[in-house]
């Protein structure tokens, strides 16, 4: 079983009013389900996370010519009809090539009331091994977005960038929130937050209340100056790597597929253009019973790396409410045209907080099978420990 909520979080669950504006728990997200507005075959109480729904792929992926949005009026079927190259059955697993792209229909479909809107995400795995992962939906104009209100199907656009993967029908790549009204928290109430709580633990590189940046949400900074015994910097994918089997967890050696690098004693790194790398941030961060958070880019203008793959971070995250540790975030990073410097500490992301409409009856953390609940520099859930 997970973790409870404690008395302080059960109490306010109990104050708060029936339907108020938030993110959707898991036990909201189960209502869904029993009204029909979440449907699909098999067992879907199996696919509700603390504050999301995992999505499934279906048996059948295409490729494509390019990617695409259907459009205002447009189904994602026409435009599948339009662009697709040839059609890939998944059922028995079939190849994923890096350099590709792929629409696959999942499994789920949704039938939303009109105050019930969604947010997709990769999953944390799916970020870490650079499978770049969007929804679409019918008459969409941005990825990612389920409009409230929306009745139809749900596709997942595949692309893999770093390596080529063998998928299968029933493996979960993204995952969707459901929302209600504008969940998002400003800076004033941010801050309270963090004096009433510590949204930044004491187990990273700064802590205490100096430590937390709050600027449209929880500032962040990357740790270049080393973790764990061998004082890695971080990880970087290694070009032309074997393929990886996405129901195989645990099974890769790490070292076929990455290059560990070791920290600069200057504190620096220089990003090759088109790379992909597993970095750590300097802070450890805490999410609180009550709240979600999605990691969005720190600055747009910077405009050389980007750092949000898998941005969904659950109610619970980093939580202890015994103690004020937190949790690392892995960054996964991409360079883009040219080579760029980054430096230890250097802010490079932000975490926006969102209120929930009510506490989850189920955390994040090892008592529901969180894979990254006390993470440091980890890479995917495919790969064995580093030196293990």
């Amino acid at each position: 079983m997970g973790s409870k909520p404690g008395p302080a979080e059960a109490e306010r669950q109990a104050a708060a009013p029936a339907a108020r504006g938030g993110i959707l728990p898991r036990q909201a997200i189960a209502e869904l389900i029993a009204d029909g507005e979440i449907r699909g075959a098999g067992d879907l109480a199996e696919l509700v996370q603390p504050a999301s729904l995992d999505l499934r792929l279906g048996a059948r992926a295409h490729r494509l010519r390019a990617s695409f949005l259907p459009g205002r009026g447009r189904t994602v079927a026409e435009r599948i009809e339009q662009f697709s190259m040839h059609e890939v059955d998944l059922t028995g697993g079939a190849l994923l090539e890096v350099g590709c792209v792929y629409i696959v229909p999942l499994m789920e479909r949704l039938a939303l009331g009109s105050q019930v809107s969604g947010l997709a995400n990769p999953k944390s795995s799916t970020g870490r091994l650079n499978l770049f992962t969007r929804l679409i939906v019918d008459g969409a104009e941005q990825f990612d977005v389920v409009p409230a209100g929306y009745e139809g199907p749900l596709y997942a656009e595949l692309a893999p960038n770093a390596f080529s993967v063998l998928a299968r029908s029933g493996v979960r790549l993204n995952q969707l929130r459901f929302r209600r009204g504008r969940p998002g928290v400003a800076d004033s109430a941010l801050q309270r937050l963090h004096r009433e709580v510590g949204l930044v633990g004491e187990g990273g590189a700064g802590a205490g209340a100096e430590a937390a940046q709050i600027r449209k949400g929880l500032v962040f900074t990357v740790d270049l100056g080393g973790l764990g015994p061998d004082r890695l910097a971080g990880f970087k994918a290694k070009r032309h790597a074997d393929v990886i089997d996405l129901s195989r967890i645990g099974h890769y050696d790490p070292a076929e597929f990455w290059d560990p690098i070791a920290a600069s004693p200057r504190g620096e790194l220089i990003l090759d253009p088109n790379e992909f790398y597993i970095l750590a941030s300097r802070e450890t961060v805490r999410i609180p019973p009550d709240y979600a958070a999605e990691m969005v880019p720190y600055d747009t203008q910077i405009g050389e790396f980007r750092v949000h793959y898998a941005g969904f971070f659950d109610p619970g995250f980093g939580w202890d409410p015994d103690k004020e540790v937190g949790t690392r975030a892995v960054l996964e990073v991409r360079s883009h045209e040219v080579p760029f410097l980054l430096q230890d500490g250097q802010p490079v992301g932000r975490l926006e907080y969102h209120r929930l409409a009510a506490t989850p009856d189920r955390l994040y953390g090892a008592g529901i099978g969180s894979h990254y609940h006390a993470q440091s520099l980890t890479l995917s859930k495919h790969f064995r420990p580093w030196g293990a």
